[in-house]
């Protein structure tokens, strides 16, 4: 029986609120859990419940009110802004519903962005996105605007532009949510794969239990709760 892998990431008593004017509105209660390294994690619960919120904080896009993260060694949420945005640079792979391709640029200049933020050569950024985009199969889309490609293609240059770093984590918002489910299908199996050949850790949100069925770890918010009881995949 293989032992279990450390966690990756350890969240405790994580508290968040959002203020509007003089409302406070809360979002997040109490939420603690580990994510072992190499899991694949799914975050299931409806509109509202605070699966997003969870998303940013664990990506260092937001920060907490109280409570600890911690990636690796690191707690992450005692961190400064200047050291949060190098740390998310060099460590955080993000995977949108909607891609954020910038249509001016090319698949490849896509993914080479940030690698910008690197100490990489001009030529050894190209190397990284041209093999990030052999991994995703579009080598030969390597030229093509974000125009020129399918929804699944565009998803699929994303994903080489979250691995392109060899981050610590991925971090996937509804990846499939804007896609036919011919192209979720297979941009799910393309998550999996990262997940089994490549030990990637994949924290992923989808309303999708399709989507949610590619997981190993399924977890499910309410109202800013989490579930205590998540369900495993036996495999």
């Amino acid at each position: 029986m293989n032992e279990p892998k450390p966690p990756i990431v350890v969240i405790r008593n994580l508290n968040k609120s959002y203020h509007r004017d003089s409302l406070v509105v809360p979002v997040l209660h109490d939420i603690s859990f580990d994510i072992a390294e190499g899991e694949f994690l799914a975050l299931m619960g409806p509109s509202g419940s605070g699966k997003t919120t969870l998303l940013n904080l664990l990506a260092g896009i937001d920060k907490a009110d109280s409570g600890t993260i911690r990636v690796g060694d690191l707690d992450i949420t005692a961190l400064t802004e200047t050291e949060l945005a190098h740390w998310r640079a060099n460590h955080v792979g993000f995977i949108f519903q909607f891609y954020n391709l910038i249509p001016v640029l090319k698949a490849v200049e896509n993914v080479e962005l940030p690698l910008h933020l690197t100490a990489l050569t001009k030529r050894q950024r190209r190397e990284h996105a041209e093999t990030a985009l052999n991994l995703v199969n579009l080598g030969h889309r390597m030229d093509h605007y974000p125009r020129e490609m399918s929804g699944g293609e565009q998803q699929r240059v994303a994903i080489a532009r979250a691995i392109v770093t060899d981050p610590t984590i991925l971090v996937a918002d509804e990846p499939t949510g804007d896609l036919d489910r011919t192209s979720a299908e297979e941009i799910l199996g393309m998550m999996e794969r990262l997940n089994t050949e490549m030990g990637k850790t994949i924290v992923m949100v989808t309303h999708d239990p399709r989507a949610a069925q590619r997981a190993r770890i399924l977890r499910h918010l309410d109202k800013g709760y989490l579930n205590d009881a998540p369900h495993q995949d036996p495999l």
